[in-house]
């Protein structure tokens, strides 16, 4: 079989595709790309087993269908280096592959393609939901750094989608931060759920911020099928009940702090160089209208103190954060001022912009920690 494709059409789906390769693959044909040559159009697929995406580019032009597998890693890395120009694949009966381009050849060997997993077919009871590529992008950025790495809860390793019939809630939570995001604008036709991993979220990320329209997700107990206008996603999804999350959410705040989140940001950044290098302890203190942000090192004898204008007009109080996680929540808003809201210095706080964006609905919410004075 021969064909003809742009370089740098093949290029930047197979190097889009390509991170859902592993490093290290229990099955060799898992290092490869599967193409699959229909009527002018190459499909090409990679697989992790859990995992499986397919994209498609079209051919200029090609002689017969077939299939074959070849080597991730060295056809990336030889199409890097061409430049825009047609080049043409020769398909041999014992699999050798002859790539021609301008001025020159590679001659490489392809694998068996009936050696390649098949990916997992959906059950008759999936459901199905559509989104906005630009809300699930949304959703999946906002969430996704709050994710855990719990061997031993490993429902708390992924994203929770919670659909109801009124919008789509995308869940994250380590059991220090927990992220809330519901947008309005998507809905499902019933109740369900179920939790992507992070892997999946992650080639998920750097897909949709190239896709418009809008993503079909079809999911049943154990796999789900996202589908994009250039990409398609099979992914194992992971099993068991994901916590009450609106539980550990404290409803009665009568403490609200409003705040310039960059200003916020700056202060936390400056004076944690100073906390303890263990616990990352910051202390804020709330008072008529300021905020004062400090750390302290005992080990080393440093210090440091901040004090920063907000709106805060209840009794004077302290609280502890850990400093990376206060900032993390803080850098994955985008309002420019946000509210925190405090019942006592034991309670989980409540960030939430104070301007929410249209048809959406985010929550981030930080576990204390205790303050030694």
């Amino acid at each position: 079989m021969k064909f003809i494709v742009s370089s740098t059409a093949l290029f930047s789906h197979l190097q889009a595709v390509s991170r859902v390769i592993n490093s290290k693959n229990t099955l060799p044909i898992l290092d490869c790309f599967l193409f699959d040559l229909q009527d002018g159009t190459l499909s090409i697929t990679v697989s992790d087993t859990e995992t499986t995406m397919v994209t498609s580019v079209e051919v200029n032009e090609s002689d017969k269908n077939g299939r074959f597998a070849v080597v991730a890693k060295t056809l990336l890395d030889a199409l890097k280096e061409i430049p825009e120009q047609p080049i043409t694949f020769d398909i041999n009966d014992t699999l050798e592959i002859t790539v021609q381009y301008q001025n020159g050849k590679y001659s490489l060997m392809g694998q068996n393609a009936d050696e390649f997993p098949q990916s997992a077919a959906l059950g008759d009871n999936a459901v199905r939901v559509e989104m906005g590529a630009d809300i699930l992008l949304s959703g999946i950025n906002r969430a996704i750094f709050a994710t855990a790495d719990d061997e031993l809860r490993p429902v708390m390793n992924g994203i929770y989608f919670d659909i109801t019939t009124d919008d789509i809630t995308m869940v994250a939570s380590d059991g220090h931060k927990l992220v809330r995001y519901k947008t309005l604008v998507a809905r499902g036709n019933e109740r369900a759920a179920f939790i992507l991993p992070k892997k999946p979220a992650n080639l998920m990320k750097n897909l949709l911020g190239k896709e418009q329209g809008n993503v079909v997700i079809e999911f049943d107990e154990r796999n789900a099928v996202f589908t994009m206008e250039r990409y398609r996603m099979v992914c194992r999804l992971i099993e068991g009940r994901y916590p009450n999350y609106n539980s550990v959410i404290p409803q009665n705040n009568p403490h609200k702090v409003t705040v310039d989140r960059q200003m916020l940001v700056g202060a936390l950044r400056r004076v944690s160089i100073f906390s303890s290098q263990s616990s990352s302890l910051i202390k804020l203190r709330m008072q008529e209208n300021m905020i004062v942000i400090s750390a302290q090192d005992i080990d080393f004898s440093t210090s440091a103190e901040e004090t920063q204008v907000c709106q805060y007009s209840g009794n004077a109080m302290s609280i502890g954060f850990k400093s990376t996680f206060l900032i993390d929540i803080l850098n994955n808003m985008s309002a420019s001022e946000v509210v925190i809201e405090l019942a006592d210095p034991s309670r989980a706080g409540v960030i939430v912009p104070v301007e929410q964006e249209e048809n959406e609905d985010i929550l981030m919410l930080l576990m204390p920690m205790m303050l030694n004075d």
